[in-house]
């Protein structure tokens, strides 16, 4: 496209890194990507770099002409009748209103009315020790310890790849909502273990840091590459010849979100024992100060 402005160009190149960095919130190689929806993996590297099909831009010129959004002119399943007037309205809407609406559509009795505090979630990227160290500090504290990831797979009856292989990863991440209300559901204070990928869904992690103390485990990436090839287990990047430019790209994309967490715990060149102590430590204050308030067992860490 030899006349293509530059405002078209600038979209074209955002379009491209919303690809890229939604791909690696969801721990997908482009192989990968590429293999699940059927598109070159050639053409999902220029999509990325920014030299999309220019049809994309044909559609922007078509929708701006009109003055509508270009989202408004891509069919989605049963939009609510009323949703144009309120995303426009949440565009224009104060961080107060938009705190005020959440609470509504997420279950709208108002924070004060329910605890806040579920326990402690381990949030991370594979390999960041979040299995390991959560059973450490759920012996050390008494509490039960629940892998999230597990709890799917024991809800459902079929292990996290046959859940994506049969839903994908939509499907998926619906099942991991409600394997995390039903926990949630209990009332008991646990040290929950999420999967890496949690941060990819808005609304579930969401209720993570709204209903647990939660601590990011970080770690080099290096040293999440050599945890995972010891368990044996590459997803998404097995057979994959750039699996560390993968990883590291995820990594990349996910901190941000990851950085949300309450707590950080580097757990870089520690050994198990060290970073144990050191979650031990990162843990201890509000362990004492949830005690008293939630009527949890004071706990000695």
């Amino acid at each position: 496209m030899s006349d293509e402005s530059d405002p078209e160009k600038a979209f074209l190149e955002q379009l491209g890194q919303r690809v890229r960095t939604m791909r690696a919130l969801r721990g997908m190689s482009r192989k990968v990507l590429a293999k699940v929806s059927g598109i070159s993996e050639r053409y999902i590297a220029q999509l990325e770099s920014g030299k999309g099909n220019v049809s994309i831009v044909l559609l922007r010129r078509v929708s701006n002409a009109m003055g509508a959004h270009l989202e408004d002119l891509i069919p989605s399943a049963d939009p609510a009748p009323d949703w144009q007037v309120i995303r426009d309205l949440l565009r224009k809407a104060s961080p107060g209103q938009i705190a005020q609406a959440k609470d509504v559509l997420t279950g709208g009795s108002g924070a004060a009315h329910r605890p806040s505090f579920s326990g402690i979630a381990l949030i991370g990227l594979r390999g960041a020790g979040k299995s390991t160290l959560g059973r450490m500090l759920a012996k050390k504290i008494g509490w039960n310890f629940v892998e999230l990831n597990k709890e799917i797979e024991r809800e459902n009856g079929l292990s996290v790849a046959e859940i994506i292989a049969l839903y994908g990863q939509e499907g998926f991440r619906r099942l991991e909502q409600t394997a995390l209300q039903h926990l949630l559901a209990r009332g008991e204070p646990m040290v929950l273990a999420t999967g890496g990928g949690i941060v990819s869904e808005p609304l579930t992690f969401d209720l993570i840091l709204s209903s647990f103390y939660t601590v990011w485990l970080k770690a080099e990436p290096e040293e999440h590459m050599g945890r995972v090839r010891k368990q044996g287990d590459l997803r998404p990047m097995a057979d994959d010849r750039s699996a560390m430019a993968e990883l590291r790209n995820i990594l990349r994309s996910r901190e941000p979100l990851y950085a949300r967490a309450a707590a950080v715990v580097d757990t870089a060149g520690l050994s198990v024992d060290a970073a144990a102590a050191k979650l031990i430590d990162t843990v201890r204050p509000v362990l004492q100060n949830q005690a008293r308030a939630f009527g949890l067992q004071t706990v000695a860490v």
